[in-house]
């Protein structure tokens, strides 16, 4: 069963989180975003976003670059004591590539750069032109315009230095410049809103996700990567856990074009080799693996997307395995995408909106029967509230076993396992609600102990194994809060939840259909308008 610190843990998490963190590294990064702030005044944070995390790439860039010299120098000395043959040598751009390095070539060096020579602006344009010349892998990824008379040269400049201050002694410039990269994102994430969804997933539900599916080896997959958190987060967790990162191989897709270019640069920072396809593209439309099997998918796509298949095109893909999903709303339309990617034996994480877990869309509810019937679904987990940056819309964790019937052990495999974790977390202001990493953990043991029959009971509020059975007898109503307070509720109050959900799906419903009608009248106003000039 669950250990008694765990349900203890569970009691005073509910009145007591504490956030530790180090005041040196926050300080290092509220500075440096106090500096790159004040571009605020002239430029949009979706515009001056690039600008700042484009330094930070060309400041880690020009680091490794300078520290791989060293420990290439180390080696050619015991070649050779001829200083000639050493010095071309670190400046051969083969001894680089074949050893999957960036080359930065002389012009795009920080140390090159002269911040107060009033063509800041330029030379960095000029370095990051060189960089994309010089690395196929980079070509037309990085930000220009820094050049350009919005941006205040001065305030570039203080940036600039700022960031040129980070230290990189005992070799820290990835985990450094990797943790500004990331702290930047989530707070650029936060200035843009609702915006902030195409690339940016809050850490505490990709840390969830990692830790629930824990992809030691194999391919992993993200079909919507925004700016690759997912993939981070991984390479994190098997460092974490003493593995090692090559024995997984990384692909993803991403159809916003800034955002793919994110990616391909944060992804750049860490060092991850990944595919995320040629281009950046629309994984329905244009799907960039076709042919892919993964053996893990962790995604967020886009909640309640209603224009994914708006002329239906789509309508006889053969992702449709379970059913036809409906063109108005594309959350089971992202689940069976998945699915059609899973390696016989692979595992999902995907996070959808709650409205997903009781759609009475009838192609929604088709689906569902039979994803439930072939007995795919593993584990569904409420998340609470006020997470999301992007949107206030209450989301869940779908996960997928592609191969339960057969591997999960006999005492649950022909059941699901319902946590409701809507009461875990805290508040870091009074908008947005984290995860300590003690709820993190309590969560993914308790997946982890049902799943490999380790001592798992139910805990009541909290968490419970239910048959596919009863789930079927329910209306395949996959909503946590329906069971895991089955004992503790009244009649009543089921009856509200289940009347509040179908509510929902009503409302949702009727917005789409607005949606459509005032498509429509405005396509006839400009049709009239054509007719009467």
């Amino acid at each position: 069963m669950l250990n008694r610190g765990i349900i203890s843990y569970y009691g005073e998490s509910m009145i007591i989180q504490k956030r530790r963190l180090s005041s040196g590294s926050i300080s290092l990064k509220e500075t440096l975003w106090s500096a790159a702030n004040k571009m605020r005044g002239v430029m949009d944070a979706s515009e001056y976003k690039h600008i700042v995390l484009g330094l930070i790439f060309l400041k880690f860039v020009s680091s490794n670059f300078i520290e791989y010299q060293m420990i290439l120098r180390n080696k050619l000395v015991i070649q050779s004591e001829d200083p000639k043959f050493i010095e071309s040598k670190l400046e051969d751009k083969d001894m680089f590539i074949k050893n999957n390095q960036i080359w930065v070539p002389k012009i795009a060096r920080w140390e090159n750069l002269q911040p107060t020579s009033g063509s800041l602006g330029i030379q960095i344009d000029k370095a990051m032109s060189a960089l994309e010349t010089h690395n196929p892998n980079l070509h037309d990824i990085l930000p220009k315009g820094y050049e350009k008379k919005e941006l205040d040269q001065r305030i570039l400049e203080e940036v600039f230095t700022l960031i040129g201050r980070i230290n990189h002694e005992n070799n820290p410039s990835v985990d450094t410049l990797g943790g500004v990269y990331e702290y930047f994102l989530g707070k650029f994430a936060k200035l843009e809103g609702r915006r902030a969804g195409q690339f940016f997933t809050p850490k505490p539900v990709v840390r969830l996700l990692v830790e629930l599916l824990q992809p030691f080896s194999g391919i992993v997959y993200d079909p919507c990567c925004g700016s690759g958190g997912m993939f981070i987060q991984s390479h994190e967790f098997i460092t974490a856990k003493g593995g090692n990162q090559s024995d997984i191989a990384i692909y993803g897709q991403e159809s916003n074009p800034t955002t793919w270019k994110l990616a391909k640069m944060n992804l750049a920072i860490r060092g991850i080799d990944a595919d995320l396809g040629l281009v950046f593209a629309d994984t329905f439309h244009n799907n960039q693996h076709k042919s892919l099997k993964a053996n893990y998918i962790l995604s967020n796509p886009p909640f309640n997307d209603r224009d994914w298949d708006d002329k239906g095109l789509l309508i006889n893909d053969s992702r449709w395995t379970y059913g036809i999903p409906p063109r108005r709303n594309a959350n089971y339309a992202w689940i069976q995408h998945v699915i059609s990617h899973l390696s016989d034996e692979g595992f999902a994480g995907i996070v959808l909106a709650n409205g997903s877990l009781n759609s009475q869309n009838n192609r929604d509810l088709h689906i569902r029967m039979n994803l439930i019937k072939n007995n795919l679904v593993d584990c569904i987990i409420s998340l609470p509230s006020q997470l999301f940056i992007s949107t206030t819309i209450s989301a869940c964790i779908w996960i997928i076993n592609k191969n339960k019937s057969i591997s999960a052990h006999q005492t649950n495999r022909d059941f699901i396992l319902f946590i409701d974790g809507r009461d875990i977390g805290f508040m870091l202001d009074r908008r947005y609600r984290d995860m300590s990493n003690e709820d993190i953990t309590l969560i993914s043991s308790i997946y982890d102990n049902w799943k490999s029959n380790n001592e798992y009971n139910d805990v009541g509020g909290l968490c419970k194994s239910v048959s596919i059975q009863e789930v079927m007898n329910n209306n395949y109503n996959l909503i946590p809060g329906s069971y895991v307070d089955i004992e503790n509720k009244s009649n009543s109050e089921r009856d509200f939840m289940d009347e509040f959900t179908k509510l929902e799906s009503l409302l949702l419903s009727e917005m789409k259909l607005s949606h459509q009608l005032e498509k429509n009248i405005k396509a006839t106003l400009e049709e009239i308008k054509d007719i009467l000039s």
